[in-house]
């Protein structure tokens, strides 16, 4: 797979809470990661920047063979940086009510297992389609499920960025974890709110459809998410299954 990124603080953010990065194993599988920090002045960046490297490091150390084994180590991993983000949050007053969003994914040959905690979400490009593979764990989705307001209108409210799951916030990290089929040309893409809330999806849709650069597609989503006022800091990263050109 090949893979870009791109993190911008935004407008209107002073510090970027946002931590993305992307790492290969000794079976030349991949994982790309965002996490997207909650809670406090420092303590946001610290709960996302222990969330990313330690599930990176242990991935580079002891990943998961094949996605049946990718769901498990997802679920067994997440509860483990949990707990040592909990346990850190007792060190400092400013460690106090630290946390983290976090979507992340592992490609193996022709398959994609994507997990998510809180509201940093994927989407699958397949033929032409784009497809949300995950959920998003806020008090607006529930209200959409129970078919109260609109997804349009879930975006709009003040409440939007209230999570209901999150790592370090309880002693239960409660994961979605899923597998999908990746073909060759197929696109990940992974963004923290600060994209999904300020671009419309149909907009989305379109740049994955462009013939350019993985590259240049996150950084025209950046860009359209600072001219939309850019509230949040904005973390996107594009994967490329690209596995047909290689000879």
């Amino acid at each position: 797979m090949k893979v870009a990124y791109q993190t911008d603080v935004g407008h209107q953010r002073s510090q970027n809470q946002d931590r993305v990065a992307g790492f290969t194993d000794k079976r030349g599988n991949q994982l790309v990661v965002i996490a997207d920090g909650i809670g406090g002045n420092r303590s946001g960046d610290v709960a996302a920047e222990m969330t990313v490297k330690r599930l990176g490091h242990r991935f580079i150390e002891d990943g998961p063979e094949n996605p049946l084994e990718a769901i498990r180590w997802f679920a067994r991993e997440v509860q483990l940086i949990n707990d040592e983000i909990l346990k850190k949050s007792k060190e400092k007053v400013a460690y106090q009510g630290m946390g983290t969003t976090m979507v992340a994914a592992i490609a193996f040959d022709k398959t994609l297992v994507v997990a998510n905690i809180g509201d940093s979400r994927g989407y699958l490009f397949h033929d032409g389609v784009m497809t949300q593979v995950t959920i998003d764990h806020s008090l607006v989705n529930e209200l959409v499920k129970n078919g109260d307001i609109t997804e349009e209108e879930a975006l709009k409210l003040p409440q939007s960025n209230i999570i209901t799951r999150a790592i370090g916030i309880s002693p239960d990290a409660r994961i979605e974890v899923n597998r999908f089929k990746f073909n060759s040309a197929d696109q990940l893409l992974m963004c923290s709110d600060g994209l999904f809330k300020t671009v419309d999806k149909q907009v989305l849709k379109k740049v994955l459809e462009a013939d350019e650069a993985i590259s240049t597609k996150c950084q025209r989503l950046v860009t359209m998410a600072n001219e939309a006022g850019g509230p949040d800091n904005i973390t996107v990263l594009i994967g490329l299954n690209d596995k047909s050109q290689e000879g």
